[in-house]
């Protein structure tokens, strides 16, 4: 055999390798599967996102958080809900999460787009952004009752810190609709299947809450993980302004974006999404089967383990257990609680930041017994006991001249809720550093 021979052979034998090498690396999943029970998979089918262009993570989520009151008979049949969410990081591809977690019967979709929203306060969509959203290449989407299903990516270029249009379609009943209200977001609907209208006339009824949808996860160049929020009102941002995403959530998602783009020393490239639930509690769930509002314990597989891309979890719950206790709550029974969801996320290889908790001298459900338990738990955290770094909100909303109050600038009013200013401190203070690195090794 001639050399140049030798040379021809091996040439072929070096593109076979690189041909099954890439057929092996296409097959390979962009992002974490989802797991949490119960769960349905997204089956494999036709793909609009290539293998090697970005990290799917997550851009914006909520919790599902109860049954939607009033939706039991009809489930909003034959209504489009046009459901408005913000956008934490911006990538090329796009797909969408809907839960029927409390539906007692199976959702079935007939038309679901998503869209970059036209502007503020509007269910309109920009011109030519409408994608139509399928399931296994399906256009016809059906989630069990008691699941959540993620859909099949498609092709459409979202900025960060925008505005997405996600509508749904039911001609059927599905009730109770599962929904995360509170959302301090005005989304829309409309009689009949306006899913792909892009010009939102028909739009004319207002709700603030999210319908079905639970997750929006992007394949991006602009981050390489998630950062996953698990907390109550004061992270879901109740006394926030309406529609102007002033959670303290909101205000570092944005912080790491300009760390990042000013060349901050180790400041991770992470995306932010918000897992709040108002009057959440880490120990005790809410009534009915499935419970409205699930304890961070009972959630914390499927709102923090099962987000995708998560690095880091920031805890920051507990105030609940106090006020809500019909009693003196039991601070060691919370902490337990607390370093049981720290336990869990380093068995998964997450890092966990906790929050101490804020002050309440002056609502109603203050007396000096709770502020001895709020005390009590937030030495055990500042003392490192409990989770791998801290987030001192209390410290930096506190009443300088009474620590058991917020601040003026810093309260809503209700003596338990901070205002805009006061999310705002708490988004300012929160330690970038603290989200580098991983969990710890176990030995």
């Amino acid at each position: 055999m001639t050399r140049r021979h030798d040379h021809l052979l091996l040439a072929a034998l070096l593109a076979l390798v690189v041909a099954v090498s890439a057929g092996i690396y296409l097959g390979v999943p962009t992002g974490p599967a989802r797991t949490a029970g119960p769960v349905t998979e997204r089956a494999t089918g036709p793909s609009a996102a290539p293998a090697s262009t970005g990290v799917w993570v997550g851009s914006w989520s909520a919790s599902p958080a109860g049954a939607e009151p009033g939706t039991g008979t009809d489930g909003l049949a034959g209504r489009s809900l046009r459901n408005v969410v913000h956008t934490g990081v911006g990538g090329t591809h796009a797909r969408i999460t809907l839960s029927n977690l409390y539906g007692r019967q199976p959702l079935i979709i007939t038309r679901a787009t998503i869209a970059l929203s036209a502007g503020e306060d509007t269910a309109a969509a920009v011109p030519g952004s409408m994608r139509r959203l399928t399931s296994a290449g399906s256009p016809r989407i059906v989630v069990p009752a008691g699941e959540q299903l993620v859909s099949d990516p498609v092709e459409l270029r979202i900025p960060y810190d925008s505005d997405v249009l996600v509508t749904t379609y039911s001609p059927t009943g599905a009730g109770p609709v599962t929904h995360h209200p509170r959302a301090r977001q005005l989304s829309y609907a409309a009689r009949g299947d306006l899913a792909a209208e892009a010009s939102g006339a028909g739009y004319t009824a207002r709700v603030e809450s999210w319908r079905y949808l639970t997750a929006l996860d992007v394949l991006s160049h602009e981050s390489e993980g998630t950062v996953v929020v698990l907390g109550d009102s004061l992270t879901d941002g109740v006394t926030s302004s309406v529609g102007r995403n002033r959670r303290w959530t909101d205000v570092l998602s944005d912080r790491l974006r300009e760390a990042v783009a000013s060349g901050a020393d180790g400041v991770p490239r992470y995306s932010v999404v918000n897992q709040g639930i108002s009057g959440n509690q880490v120990l005790t769930d809410g009534l009915g089967r499935p419970a409205d509002n699930p304890s961070g314990l009972e959630r914390f597989d499927r709102d923090v383990l099962e987000r995708t891309g998560v690095r880091v979890v920031v805890i920051a719950l507990g105030v609940n257990d106090i006020l809500r206790h019909p009693g003196t709550a039991d601070p060691d029974r919370i902490l337990d609680g607390l370093r049981t969801l720290t336990d869990r996320a380093h068995a998964r290889g997450v890092k966990v930041v906790g929050a101490t908790l804020m002050p309440f001298f002056g609502h109603r459900g203050y007396t000096d017994a709770r502020e001895g338990v709020r005390q009590r738990i937030n030495a055990e955290i500042r003392a490192g006991g409990v989770f791998d770094a801290v987030a001192d909100f209390d410290g930096a909303v506190r009443d300088g001249y009474d620590p058991r109050r917020l601040a003026g600038e810093y309260d809503s009013g209700d003596h338990l809720h901070p205002s805009d200013r006061g999310y705002a401190r708490m988004g300012a203070v929160f330690p970038l550093p603290a989200l580098r690195g991983s969990a710890p090794v176990r030995l």
